[in-house]
């Protein structure tokens, strides 16, 4: 009995360690470390409080609109509904997967009611300081379809889970590792051709200068880009961006019409220099990659917390009325992996920016371009460095501008950045 008490702590930790060595075998070499930068350097007093203003409330905001969705569920298990679940296994005449979908979406239901709240709080501050484009009408008209979306895929995920938990009641987790990987790559390949399109116009970027310019850069890089779209990110905000998406058929580079019509040609180089990176080095792949590595670790510890909490509430394992302990347990875990792998992502962005600089040669392009970036985006240059470690998926912008400047020095001194990495490493492939 005594053992049984450490199973959990030791599975945790040992989930961590997995995660952490993950991050280190699949973290790519060839990464241009930034040179310190002060935020003053390059922003004026008014920008950077005009940042610090909106960003440090709109932190506090997106922390406490996750911290009601956990109470949320937390409540449900300490308290579960009981009364609910019964009727609804009497509207699905007792048969247990239908009464699990409809439990699932009754629970996706009221977590993402809880965050509303802080959600629209959020909006009108976007609004407010200009990030925003949508007005009430327009944004409470995306809320039923982003519901909708929820509810369908967390109704999916509960008869999953409790089809595996009834199948295989002792090693439900084994085969829950597999599901998470096989509904990771499925959602990486159909993403973009079924659900971003409910938010979103995408085009293919017409024929042009910004077209042309993007063949080359591709030619150069040796990569098959896939398509090349343009967003209207317009319609939601004033913010630039661009990213990668898909796999195989579905593969494609998107650049917001933001960033095309408001950005120097130059600038807009560098960003899709930055998006081939990842193409270039399949970095969709490495991600999914350390998931698969984390999976079943991660289940493990899932199922630990699952059966505590499922028997504390009295709920019977494969049961409708166990996925509140389900639901908390995949939220606990999947939130404390994903500080793990936001390091990935770190190192990740970082090598593509480095990437880009190596492509095009353009460093004082490169620095000018995350500084427009930051202010059309209205982010905080520097943010805390607690909130870098456990949220932040790429570099700050003043680390962002110091690797340009390395990357400026290295070219001044006539060594080649990406010949100085190597031979920093030793030469020796990452």
């Amino acid at each position: 009995m005594r053992a049984r008490r450490f199973t959990l702590p030791v599975a945790a930790v040992a989930t961590v360690v997995v995660a952490e060595a993950a991050v280190w075998l699949l973290r790519p070499g060839g990464l241009i470390d930034p040179v310190p930068v002060s935020e003053a350097t390059h922003f004026t007093a008014s920008q950077l409080e005009r940042a610090h203003d909106f960003r440090d409330l709109q932190r506090l905001i997106g922390l406490g609109g996750l911290a009601a969705q956990g109470v949320v569920l937390a409540l449900l298990v300490v308290r579960p509904p009981r009364a609910a679940i019964v009727r609804a296994e009497r509207l699905v005449r007792g048969r247990p997967l239908a009464a699990a979908a409809v439990v699932g979406a009754g629970i996706a239901v009221v977590v993402q009611a809880a965050g509303l709240p802080f959600a629209a709080w959020a909006h009108e501050r976007a609004a407010d300081v200009g990030l925003s484009t949508q007005d009430w009408g327009a944004w409470l008209w995306d809320r039923p379809k982003s519901a909708g979306v929820g509810v369908v895929l967390a109704a999916a995920l509960a008869v999953l889970f409790i089809g595996l938990i009834r199948r295989f009641p002792r090693r439900w987790w084994i085969a829950g590792a597999g599901a998470v990987v096989a509904i990771e790559i499925v959602f990486v390949w159909l993403a973009p051709v079924v659900l971003d399109p409910l938010f979103n116009r995408y085009e293919d970027l017409p024929q042009g200068r910004a077209r042309a310019a993007v063949t080359e850069l591709a030619r150069k890089a040796g990569v098959d880009v896939g398509d090349v779209l343009v967003v209207d990110a317009s319609r939601r905000t004033t913010a630039a961006n661009a990213y990668v998406g898909g796999l195989g058929s579905t593969k494609r580079v998107v650049l917001y019409d933001t960033l095309l019509e408001r950005f120097d040609p130059a600038q807009v180089d560098l960003v899709v220099a930055h998006e081939l990176a990842h193409v270039k080095q399949r970095d969709l792949a490495r991600g999914m990659t350390w998931v698969a590595i984390v999976a079943l670790p991660g289940m493990y510890v899932v199922m630990l917390l699952t059966r505590r909490w499922s028997r504390s509430a009295g709920a019977g394992p494969g049961s409708p009325a166990s996925l509140p302990a389900l639901a908390l347990a995949l939220a606990v875990v999947t939130l404390s992996l994903t500080v793990v792998s936001n390091q990935l992502s770190r190192a990740i962005e970082q090598r593509a920016d480095s990437y880009s600089l190596e492509l095009t040669g353009e460093p004082r392009e490169f620095v000018e371009l995350e500084r427009r970036l930051a202010l059309a985006n209205v982010s905080d240059p520097d943010p805390p460095g607690w909130y870098r470690f456990l949220f932040g998926t790429h570099p700050s912008t003043v680390e962002r501008i110091g690797i340009g400047l390395t990357f400026e020095r290295r070219a001044a001194g006539g060594v080649s950045p990406a010949a100085e990495t190597a031979a920093g490493d030793g030469g020796a492939p990452r």
